[in-house]
């Protein structure tokens, strides 16, 4: 298993099946450790390997487009696997009723460029898509957003020793919100790093 995930990686869709839901349990699980929540509304889902190959192969069995879909997949999925020197989120506005989350979405425009990460005392600017512009025109943002949160080695060190001190930062000045990542999730994402 490597940083991306291949067309060698993907499995037939009647294999697949028969693990489906052994697969959403295991990985149900492993996600517990792989979100953290900001604020009353944004939660971060910490991507992996595992987290995107369940994805691929989810979109496979569901749209049961065949072969001709598996290039696309690829291509929209990998991106999002941490590539050694990073984590990876996808970071989700969550609100049940859609007048409210329109009204949220509405004033949030660049709240993915307002999203850090410190690392003891070390700030880490997330880095958002470059490829999709995720707030509108009229200042909307997307209720989906992903971002990467790029580390040198030294920052990669100090994530992965006992008690550091991680914490997450939306700065947007109508949804700032921090939350500490507990250790629990700390060691899990310590994984992502080569």
């Amino acid at each position: 298993m490597g940083n991306k995930i291949s067309r060698d990686d993907i499995m037939p869709m009647e294999a697949y099946a028969k693990v489906r839901r052994e697969r959403a349990k295991e990985l149900a699980k492993a996600k517990r450790t792989r979100r953290l929540e900001l604020g009353p509304s944004c939660t971060f889902y910490f991507e992996s390997y595992d987290t995107m190959w369940f994805q691929i192969h989810e979109m496979l069995y569901i749209e049961k487009s065949g072969e001709d879909q598996i290039p696309g997949e690829l291509e929209a999925y990998n991106p999002l696997i941490p590539s050694g020197r990073e984590l990876v989120a996808t970071v989700m506005i969550e609100v049940g009723d859609p007048d409210r989350r329109a009204a949220l979405l509405g004033k949030l425009g660049g709240f993915e460029e307002t999203i850090t990460l410190t690392l003891n005392n070390d700030i880490i600017r997330g880095v958002a898509e470059v490829d999709v512009d995720r707030t509108t025109a009229a200042g909307k943002a997307s209720s989906v957003q992903f971002l990467r949160f790029p580390f040198s080695e030294d920052q990669v060190k100090a994530f992965r020793a006992d008690k550091s001190d991680v914490v997450l930062e939306i700065g947007h000045p109508e949804y700032r919100h921090m939350a500490g990542m507990s250790e629990e999730v700390r060691m899990s994402l310590s994984r992502d790093f080569d």
